[in-house]
């Protein structure tokens, strides 16, 4: 059974906020969630002191305990320099084990904080002093490994140039998104334990059918409830967790609180898009304004001029775009489930505010999300995009024995391999929405060298049991995967669900292939959609121990991650 919610969705969304714009009897102001103008703290240097500790936060119009840095949540922007070795002093003030993860910096691996691999954690009441040299530059973010991610410990970094490349934008504004809980991470993923649907309350309904028939025809209408019956798979799973939990902060603020970036008409303006959330993807847009996207996690791309991008738990985009006019505009960032968003506003002055757009009607998934390239080969379509206008059955895939097994409840025998799928629910847009066909490291490969071999992992799960893992198994039944060191060697992954897996290699790029095997472009984060294949290159040139997980918490924490060692 359901819980039912605290507040109906409608004051749910008029609470939330509201403890950003004033004090809340019994805290003090100064440890209240930031006002809509105010900006993240930021640092600068090469040494830096931070504090985990627990901070007084009101989201949703119920007092609750986040996790802060230094006093922030978001924590504090850290501005390093290329080349620079930085010392980071880590204290723990909370009460229990927690680390900090430097997502996509390359370093050592005593270094990377994640417990249980190369590190310990740090204990309640403990200093743990990070430190190592900036190879790069670009957009990257901070986060604890552990459930605390959950509760506010995230950060964005940013890398600059030693030396200047191009003239900086007007304005620069890290865009930091999450998705925030009075729950207690534990409980919500007990409360998925017991039920993997509990927070999904859009379930089909004889309304949803009667649309249907209006839509599709009585024929159609009746096949497609009979595809979905007969595959006992809920049509509307694309998110573990919906806004009747969730609350979805942009830097910080909720909805209502409308954090608020600085721009005047002309100025030329960068955002640095972080996706933090623990659980969720979002689909972002300014409307009426043009986003050209010119780096990934990181990495430059050659620019591409969209009206919409989707970004998953672990990604970064760079987003560049000129101030049209002295008018407000608004930034919104709805759930794949859209069940909530975030919203914040890019205005000349304080206290303006432009319209926000509704919510999308829920999307089902489509028939591809399920088959993969046989419902296009079925004539069952799947949306635009979706089956990029295949007229060959690609190779039926290899499944390992261990996933005939109870971990195991879906296997997609025929993965589509397309890259220009901009996924459930952007399929059809009548503007141009990013795909990752669209994204192209300029120069070339980093590493031409053609792969010696390759390791195909599956990912798949139990939906009902909400068991996550990689060919069946779990983690702690998993052995490492090892990488012989210096070697150039070809990941492939297979995703046999109906959700999206952000996948996540530490230490090492993923150089993602296109669908031909050329080189497409490097990332730190790659997002494998529904019943799809997709491969990437890496170089083994990162010694040690290292984690490979999804980037969704809850499906790390439930066991798709496997250790990576390189000896």
């Amino acid at each position: 059974m359901h819980p039912p919610l605290a507040l109906p969705i409608a004051r749910r969304r008029f609470v939330q906020g509201l403890a950003v714009g004033g004090a809340v009897a019994g805290f003090a102001p100064a440890l209240l969630a930031r006002s809509a103008t105010a900006s993240t703290p930021e640092l600068r240097g090469t040494e830096f002191d931070l504090e985990l500790a627990e901070l007084p936060v009101n989201f949703t119009g119920k007092r609750r305990v986040a996790t802060a840095v230094n006093g922030s949540v978001p924590a504090p922007v850290l501005r390093f320099r290329e080349g620079d070795t930085v010392t980071l002093r880590v204290r723990n003030a909370l009460k229990e084990m927690s680390s900090i993860h430097w997502h996509g910096i390359i370093l050592p691996p005593e270094m990377d904080g994640v417990p249980g691999i190369s590190f310990a954690g740090i204990a309640p009441g403990e200093t743990f002093t990070y430190r190592f040299e900036l190879r790069q530059t670009g957009t990257y973010w901070y986060h604890a490994h552990t459930l605390a991610e959950q509760t506010g410990l995230y950060g964005a970094i940013v890398v600059e140039p030693r030396e200047p490349v191009a003239a900086a934008p007007d304005r620069d504004y890290s865009v930091i998104l999450s998705d925030w809980s009075d729950e207690p991470p534990l409980q919500i993923f007990t409360n998925l334990k017991k039920l993997s649907s509990y927070y999904n309350f859009a379930q089909p309904t004889a309304g949803d059918f009667l649309k249907d028939v209006r839509r599709l025809g009585l024929g159609k209408a009746l096949d497609r409830r009979a595809m979905w019956n007969g595959s006992r798979m809920n049509p509307t799973d694309t998110s573990d967790i919906s806004a009747a939990t969730y609350t979805y902060l942009m830097n910080g603020t909720a909805p209502s609180g409308n954090w608020t970036g600085i721009a005047a008409p002309g100025e030329r303006v960068r955002l640095r898009f972080v996706c933090a959330g623990t659980a969720t993807f979002f689909d972002v847009r300014i409307p009426g304004v043009a986003l050209t996207v010119v780096a990934t996690d990181g990495q430059p791309v050659e620019p591409v001029t969209v009206e919409e991008f989707r970004i998953g738990p672990g990604e970064t985009y760079d987003v560049e775009f000129t101030m049209p006019d002295a008018k407000a505009h608004t930034i919104f960032a709805q759930s794949i489930d859209r069940t909530g968003y975030a919203r914040g506003t890019i205005a000349p002055a304080p206290g303006m505010t432009a319209a926000v757009p509704p919510l999308d009607e829920r999307p089902w998934l489509d028939p591809v999300d399920m088959m993969g390239a046989m419902a296009t080969m079925d004539g069952m379509g799947g949306g635009e995009h979706a089956g990029h206008g295949m007229t060959e059955m690609p190779p039926k895939a290899r499944h390992a024995r261990t996933e005939y097994g109870a971990n195991t409840d879906m296997r997609v025998d025929y993965p589509r391999a397309n890259l220009d799928d901009p996924g459930v629910g952007l399929r059809g847009r009548s503007w141009r929405v990013l795909t990752l066909a669209d994204l192209r490291t300029p120069g070339g490969d980093p590493d031409p060298r053609e792969p010696e071999r390759e390791i195909e992992l599956h990912l798949n799960g139990n939906m009902e049991r909400f068991i996550w893992a990689l060919d069946g198994i779990k983690l702690n039944d998993a052995r490492p995967l090892r990488f012989r060191p210096g070697e150039r060697l070809r990941v492939t992954l297979v995703n046999d669900t109906m959700m999206a897996h952000p996948m996540h290699l530490h230490g090492m790029w993923s150089d993602v292939e296109a669908p031909d095997g050329s080189f497409q472009v490097r990332k730190h984060t790659v997002v494998v959609q529904p019943a799809q294949r997709v491969s990437f290159r890496v170089t083994a040139d990162a010694m040690g121990r290292w984690a490979f997980h999804c980037h969704l918490l809850y499906h790390m924490a439930a066991g798709m991650f496997r250790e990576v060692v390189v000896a």
